[in-house]
């Protein structure tokens, strides 16, 4: 196993890595819709949505690995009312660039890290 780390996303705000390589399995840590260059939160579950996903493919980039790699994603929203917005941004995202959905998993929860809206953990592999 070895880390994955990658500039262009946010730096850990605590003792764990930004992704995990397990034999050809990448397993990349929640990410929150954090500026990487500012550190601060993007305004509204859209944009915080949007960065969020910016970040794990910053990650998977770093990795030598893209979008559709992903296996599966595990979301979580303060607000489950919120779900029609994260799940239109992740839909665009995936069919503008005629990627397949990996199968995915979506729960509410009481507080994110730094108050997010939205944080989006992804397992990716590296097809041989």
């Amino acid at each position: 196993m070895f880390a994955v780390h990658s500039d262009q996303a946010p730096k850990a705000i605590g003792p764990y890595q930004q992704a995990i390589w397990a034999g050809a399995t990448l397993f990349l840590s929640g990410q929150l819709g954090l500026n990487p260059q500012t550190g601060l939160l993007c305004d509204g579950v859209e944009k915080q949505t949007q960065q969020a996903f910016a970040n794990i493919e910053a990650i998977l980039n770093a990795a030598s690995l893209e979008l559709s790699n992903i296996v599966k994603i595990t979301i979580f929203v303060k607000d489950l009312q919120d779900f029609a917005i994260v799940n239109t941004v992740m839909q665009s995202l995936f069919d503008s660039r005629g990627i397949r959905y990996p199968a995915r998993s979506c729960v509410e929860v009481a507080r994110l890290p730094k108050d997010g809206l939205v944080e989006i953990r992804a397992i990716a592999y590296r097809h041989e």
